[in-house]
């Protein structure tokens, strides 16, 4: 009862499994739960899976191997290629850097043979300025002297000796001294991919291209300088020879050449050098050679007047004797000097004769040279002799009135090859030299 009524509650029970294991005369029996079976289930599929997976990793492991040794391998490919692009690009900057390094020193060679020219250019022209100085065309400062003849000179004078004997050197220091030095590799993080960048020897180049162009400015404007000088030389001298050919003086320069080619020789040797810039130094040599060969003469000759700011008394040509009343030559020109004053010669040369000399009374007579003499009349005292060289700041004598004189003056006298020349005409000459003799 109890039996059926569990039935019509709770349904039909469901029969348990019986597992029924016989060894022998043993027999035994196991009641097989749902959660055994779930178990059993559970770990025969873990075991299926596990096994298709080793089947499969055994069946596809050659695979996976290859795989992965050729990924290795490519790797490994990569990092060869990596490594030897490295060391391309660092043999390439070696390289150029043995090249930028050879460039640098072939541009330094140069430039110190530029420095050495530069030098030697400097003391040539130092040398033909310090000429060029002491003939009268330019001052220490660069500038005409005031006694120049403006009409000889260019308007840019100014600076001209600073700007002739300048070495250049000034502007190699400048053209290197501007701009930062370049780096000579790129950064180590990046030596494979960074494009190369301005090297040492393009900065060079760069650089001696600059300092060459400037050179040759700096030369350029040297040689317009220095033909300038040169054709101030040249007027200079023209000048002067046209007032001495007037006067018929020899140039110095025709018996120079003369006599320079009758004792001259040896074997011939090709010039130094040939070009333009030692072209115009030696046309500039040549003409202040010229000037002041004619400079000298003009100097040595007297044109400048002996009386300066002094009355003239009596003038050169004929006249009333002033003790006969009759007409005679006047060999000279008379100035009005106050007794005891200095008088000094109007050129230099050498004492030919000094003492009483008839109607000059106390006179001295100077020989300058190439015909002309001067002479010196009626003073009180003589203060030189026979022999005697003097300069114009030399004192010769005192003026007086000795000889045929009517009073305190003096009389100077020009003559040329023996003969008496009017003074007025050297000292009108001597007024036109004023501005190329000292």
């Amino acid at each position: 009862m109890n039996s059926g009524h569990q039935h019509r509650v709770f349904g039909r029970r469901a029969q348990e499994h019986i597992l029924i294991l016989a060894s022998g005369d043993k027999v035994r029996h196991m009641t097989v739960r749902p959660w055994m079976a779930a178990l059993a289930f559970c770990f025969v599929g873990v075991f299926s899976i596990g096994y298709l997976l080793a089947t499969s990793y055994l069946v596809l492991r050659d695979d996976l191997i290859g795989a992965t040794m050729a990924r290795q391998a490519r790797m490994q490919h990569d990092y060869e290629d990596r490594i030897a692009a490295l060391r391309a690009q660092v043999d390439r900057i070696t390289s150029r850097q043995l090249l930028d390094q050879q460039v640098v020193e072939d541009k330094v060679d140069k430039l110190m043979a530029q420095q050495m020219a530069l030098t030697s250019r400097h003391g040539k022209l130092d040398n033909l300025l310090d000429r060029a100085e002491s003939s009268g065309l330019t001052e220490k400062d660069g500038a005409p002297t005031p006694s120049s003849p403006v009409q000889s000179y260019a308007p840019d004078v100014k600076d001209k000796r600073a700007s002739l004997s300048g070495s250049g050197i000034e502007a190699i220091e400048k053209q290197l001294a501007s701009g930062a030095p370049a780096d000579a590799t790129p950064d180590n993080s990046t030596l494979a991919y960074v494009p190369a960048t301005d090297t040492v020897g393009d900065r060079a180049d760069r650089i001696f291209s600059k300092v060459t162009l400037s050179l040759k400015d700096v030369e350029q404007d040297q040689r317009g300088r220095v033909e300038q000088l040169t054709s101030d030389a040249g007027n200079a001298a023209n000048a002067i020879e046209t007032v001495l050919t007037r006067f018929k003086i020899p140039m110095p320069e025709t018996a120079a050449r003369k006599d320079d080619d009758d004792a001259v020789g040896g074997p011939y040797v090709e010039p130094e050098s040939n070009d333009g810039f030692n072209n115009s130094l030696a046309a500039l040599d040549g003409a202040l050679t010229r000037l002041e060969a004619v400079r000298s003469t003009a100097e040595s000759l007297p044109f400048r007047n002996p009386a300066i700011g002094k009355d003239v008394t009596s003038p050169f040509g004929n006249r009333r004797d002033p003790f006969l009343g009759r007409l005679a030559l006047h060999s000279g020109i008379d100035f009005r000097f106050s007794p005891g004053e200095r008088i000094r010669p109007t050129a230099p040369g050498k004492v030919i004769s000094a003492g009483w000399t008839g109607g000059y009374g106390n006179m001295v007579e100077i020989d300058h040279g190439n015909g002309i003499s001067t002479r010196y009349g009626h003073m009180s005292e003589v203060l030189v002799k026979v022999g005697d060289t003097v300069d114009r700041d030399d004192v010769i004598g005192l003026a007086g009135s000795t000889g045929r004189s009517t009073g305190t003056h003096l009389h100077y006298e020009v003559r040329q090859d023996g003969h008496a020349v009017d003074p007025v005409y050297f000292m009108n000459a001597g007024l036109k030299l004023a501005t190329y003799i000292k």
